[in-house]
């Protein structure tokens, strides 16, 4: 058994969450949307098709904003096609996906799905093919009250009210040789100038998320940001990042590790945006959106077959990643970065939602489960809501992997959530991931600075097998239980941390015995 000390401080806050982190991201992509969340001939179907298990599973997750239409779909995507009379919208080719888009669901009914799970809509606009006038346009339908062209045909077709859409991505990945559309970064950093500039005349209550670079591994990666925010720095208010990581080398001290390079992304990105500030003498700091975020590489190969299969057909089960208990602690260990970098990053969507890298799948005419990576996701939702992260400071034993050096086996991050009237800490949540193939660890947590403190609960994921998936036939194999949870006394915890899991330890300012009940 190892032991490890983890240092808190109640002085020490490095922000408060914005609620937008705990985000998620729909494209017209596979089945995410089409026999994922809308399913109009599902016995459980809602009155506009969307699947009512999906909406309380959505729910369940905690989901607070969805990215929406894309994604590679957006910088081919015509809005107008999407709103309307159903039966008279046109079907086109999507070029990113090699795919048939109906335009069935649209607008209206996404925004409509969005008010049902209780989620604000992140919309993203069409900068690859299209420009600042389109742009503008579709905020003038969402947005605008009435009284002009676009306003009055939203009207018309069925919404008297804006939709008020808050937050607006200008395209995205417009770097990549992937993108329909690619633009260098000066191209586009004047576009998005130019687009953001008429979008907020229309509406100058938005926010704007600008692309950064497609990720830490492109070649132009950092020259990209300078270049983009050079042009534009003084109209958006967040910059994008995107990151996914994959083990197709069933590595699993190096795939557990990731989350160093995820660190040092963050660090680059936002030391980025302040050395653009510098140089532009300005007191705006621009924050972070880190808008596409997941692990991805499962069914890589299978897609382009089936793509090949099927070109131009409709749903295809694409991006159908079956998650295991080493991808939830993944997901876990990115969730605890996030929260850790909370002064700078305010938004962040798990990509995607519903079987296309998701956390939720379906079984088209039958039921939905929750793969392994919806329980790290549910838990942080839930218990780091409105709270603020504390500066957590871990002193663990390290290891060396073939991709990294110097790697704590134990990574994790607490959040206080304090009594708004008095100020007094209510609640302190520790999240935790072992990356230790082979031992429990004991960990000791000082509370002094926290007031009485009781341990109300441990929520642990884990299994034997790192491989093990949750399927339809076994949909409950990876999760959660009753940890063994540990001992509180002279406000100092004792806590037990298995080999290789997931922990949620909350304690309580009641004064109360600890006492594990079986998890729901």
């Amino acid at each position: 058994m190892k032991s490890s000390k983890i240092i808190l401080d109640r002085s020490y806050v490095v922000g408060k969450i914005d609620n937008r982190l705990f985000g998620s991201f729909v494209e017209h992509l596979g089945r995410c949307v089409y026999e994922g969340l809308y399913e109009p001939s599902h016995p459980l179907a809602d009155e506009l098709g969307f699947r009512k298990d999906v909406l309380d599973m959505v729910r369940d997750l905690g989901i607070s904003l969805i990215r929406y239409p894309g994604g590679n779909f957006v910088s081919g995507f015509h809005w107008e096609d999407s709103v309307g009379p159903v039966s008279q919208r046109p079907r086109r080719l999507d070029l990113a996906w090699k795919t048939t888009e109906s335009n069935e669901v649209g607008l209206h009914e996404f925004a409509a799905f969005c008010k049902k799970a209780g989620a604000s809509l992140m919309y993203s606009v069409n900068l690859g093919t299209r420009g600042a006038d389109d742009a503008r346009n579709v905020v003038e339908y969402a947005n605008h009250a009435g009284g002009t062209y676009w306003s009055d045909l939203r009207i018309k077709n069925g919404a008297e009210k804006p939709f008020g859409i808050p937050l607006w991505c200008l395209g995205n990945e417009m770097d990549a040789a992937w993108q329909t559309g690619q633009k260098s970064a000066q191209e586009y950093g004047r576009l998005a100038r130019e687009s953001a500039k008429v979008m907020k005349l229309v509406d100058p209550g938005i926010e704007l998320v600008v692309c950064g670079s497609t990720g830490p591994v492109i070649e132009t990666f950092g020259d990209w940001e300078l270049t983009v925010l050079d042009e534009c720095y003084d109209y958006v208010d967040y910059v994008s990042l995107h990151r996914y990581y994959e083990n197709p080398e069933h590595d699993t001290a190096s795939f557990l590790a990731n989350t160093l390079d995820m660190e040092d992304f963050i660090h680059t990105v936002a030391c980025i945006c302040d050395t653009v500030k510098g140089k532009k003498h300005r007191k705006k700091k621009l924050n972070l959106s880190f808008d596409e975020w997941n692990v991805w590489y499962h069914t890589k190969g299978q897609d382009e077959e089936l793509i090949a299969a099927d070109r131009w057909g409709q749903a295809l089960p694409l991006l159908q990643d079956v998650y295991n208990f080493e991808d939830a602690l993944v997901v876990g260990l990115m969730l605890i970065t996030l929260l850790k970098h909370a002064d700078r990053i305010k938004i962040s969507c798990l990509a995607q939602l519903v079987n296309v890298i998701a956390p939720i799948m379906t079984e088209k005419g039958g039921g939905a489960w929750a793969q392994t990576i919806f329980y790290p996701f549910m838990h942080v939702a839930k218990y780091a809501k409105d709270t603020d992260v504390l500066m957590t400071l871990i002193d663990t034993p390290l290891y060396d992997c073939k991709k990294y050096t110097s790697v704590p086996y134990l990574d994790g991050v607490a959040v206080m959530a304090v009594d708004a009237q008095t100020g007094a800490c209510r609640e302190v949540t520790l999240f935790c991931v072992s990356r230790d193939p082979d031992e429990e660890h004991t960990v000791t947590l000082d509370l002094r600075s926290f007031g009485s403190l009781s341990l109300k609960e441990h929520i642990l994921l884990h299994h034997d097998n790192v491989n093990a998936c949750n399927t339809q036939s076994d949909p409950f194999r990876v999760a959660p239980a009753p940890g063994p949870g540990g001992t509180v006394e002279d406000q100092t915890a004792v806590l037990r941390v298995p080999a290789l899991s997931w922990n949620v330890f909350r304690f309580t300012a009641c004064e109360q015995e600890f006492e594990q009940k079986p998890y729901k």
